[in-house]
């Protein structure tokens, strides 16, 4: 069962997301103080969007978008998306970008972007859910030391 996001739900998506990205895939070395600031920054956010996804009760997956003007359209930007390790490549991730391709259609948005990891299986499950590599966007990083 998809539901909207509350407040409510944060510790434990903070929870989830550490449990999908602390590992040798993605090498993050998230915290619970550190995962629950982060998605809270964007469930803050003035235009945020996001849902959870619950089994048995329990909260296994969340969405954290937020919508994006832009010059020509308004699109729905994923800030954030993971799904329990014992439950990835079972349809739970399509579920969740459906919920929010249906909340672009309602609020007449242009469409779905989003940035991931090119090193991981995140592409071609993207890929796979009908998103083009934006082949003229490049995305770039500057470290202060």
């Amino acid at each position: 069962m998809i539901k909207n996001f509350e407040a409510s739900d944060l510790r434990e998506c903070a929870e989830i997301m550490m449990s999908v990205y602390n590992n040798e895939h993605w090498q993050c070395s998230w915290t619970l103080e550190t995962a629950i600031s982060y998605l809270h920054d964007y469930y803050d956010s003035k235009k945020f969007v996001g849902y959870t996804l619950w089994i048995d009760g329990v909260i296994k997956g969340a969405i954290f978008c937020h919508e994006k003007i832009w010059w020509n359209n308004t699109e729905v930007f994923v800030d954030e998306m993971f799904i329990s390790p014992e439950l990835q490549r079972q349809g739970y991730g399509t579920e969740l970008l459906t919920v929010v391709e249906k909340y672009a259609k309602e609020h007449d948005l242009a469409g779905l972007t989003l940035s991931t990891n090119r090193f991981t299986p995140a592409p071609k499950f993207y890929r796979k859910n009908d998103f083009s590599d934006a082949e003229h966007v490049l995305f770039m990083y500057k470290e202060i030391s």
